[in-house]
């Protein structure tokens, strides 16, 4: 299988003043130790479905060009927003997966539930022409930011992988945030394109770590898979996530390099079957989170998630301390399940609930 990933022009802005932004890299470089910076750190992750801005364009839905305009944007940014600020604490960074551009980054940061919270700084990918990409909205400066196109046998992934690196306490932490291939057109048809965003993103987890072993990386995002995925379809076949598992390990035997991403519920991660040479990431999902952040057909599904690297365990400076589901008002309905926006209608929020993530730093 020939898989081939190119950069991708990433749309990244600072919505201050540049001079601002380059002040703020000087002094946060220069003040690593600083103890006004916060000592936890909260990510958020929230799959937004279809946030498409006021202006057609000719790629949106057809469902939506029929009911969409100017007004239902601006009432959706509104509702959107005040949901991101009424979250148990507020995120410092936000992963966006289903949004339209970067404008829609720009316009949801500057709403008033947001802007005096200080989200200055935004990244943004798709691919060119499609109708949606990701993002992140960040309250730290985003000091790299790069993005992988993924391609396999002449058929692309419709989503890149975002990566955004941000400093906070002096210490580097690395964001890698996925919107990989839907199972639409069939679980197994699709699983190939899946497997090659995962190779990405091993890929970057090799290089990363290579550079230094002690920077923390959190891969994050909709990944169409649940984390049990691969009991669900009677533990025989090869995914693109796998647990800790002796039949995956044997499965992805001999696999080279690696188009899988292993995860474990050991803290820190590690790995009882796999080589000891292979990435091991922690998922929260059985352990920290329960439930599901997704409805589909009568039952909870897992596919929204964050993949932790053992740096996030060692306890010095950012360490990994807990990660929930926000399964209430105004994310879910009275019904317990995901309060879907509507087109037509105007009303709801996303057919998908958010996720936060806690770091604590530690000297």
């Amino acid at each position: 299988m020939k898989i081939k990933e190119k950069l991708i022009p990433v749309q990244y802005i600072c919505m201050k003043y540049l001079l601002i932004f380059l002040c703020v890299l000087f002094f946060t470089g220069c003040a690593a130790s600083d103890k006004s910076e916060p000592d936890v750190f909260t990510v958020a992750l929230w799959n937004v479905q279809t946030l498409f801005d006021g202006e057609e364009t000719g790629t949106e839905y057809a469902d939506f060009r029929e009911v969409w305009g100017p007004e239902k944007y601006q009432a959706r940014l509104t509702t959107l927003s005040q949901a991101i600020a009424s979250m148990p604490d507020v995120p410092d960074l936000v992963g966006l997966t289903e949004i339209e551009n970067i404008r829609v980054l720009e316009d949801l940061s500057s709403q008033t539930d947001l802007s005096k919270r200080g989200y200055n700084w935004a990244a943004f990918t798709n691919l060119p022409g499609s109708a949606l990409g990701i993002g992140f909205i960040s309250r730290f400066p985003l000091t790299e930011v790069k993005t992988h196109s993924i391609t396999v046998e002449r058929e692309t992934a419709p989503r890149p992988v975002l990566e955004v690196r941000l400093e906070a306490q002096g210490q580097n932490i690395v964001f890698l945030l996925c919107h990989w291939k839907s199972k639409l057109g069939g679980d197994h048809a699709t699983e190939a394109l899946r497997r090659a965003s995962a190779r990405v993103v091993y890929r970057r987890l090799s290089e990363i770590k290579a550079s230094d072993a002690n920077t923390p990386v959190i891969v994050m995002g909709d990944f169409n898979l649940n984390h049990d995925d691969f009991y669900r379809r009677g533990a025989s076949l090869r995914l693109s996530l796998l647990p800790d598992d002796p039949d995956a390990a044997l499965l992805a035997a001999h696999t080279s390099p690696p188009d899988f991403l292993v995860f474990s519920s050991d803290k820190p991660p590690r790995s009882d079957y796999f080589p000891d040479d292979i990435h091991i990431l922690y998922s929260p999902w059985g352990q920290e989170m329960t439930g599901g952040s997704y409805y589909f057909r009568g039952a909870w599904e897992t596919i929204d998630n964050f993949l932790l690297s053992g740096a996030l365990f060692n306890g010095k400076g950012w360490d990994f301390t807990d990660s929930l589901v926000l399964n209430h008002e105004p994310f879910i309905t009275s019904e317990g399940t995901p309060n879907r926006y509507i087109p037509r209608s105007g009303r709801g929020l996303s057919d998908h609930l958010p996720l936060l993530l806690y770091l604590r730093y530690s000297e």
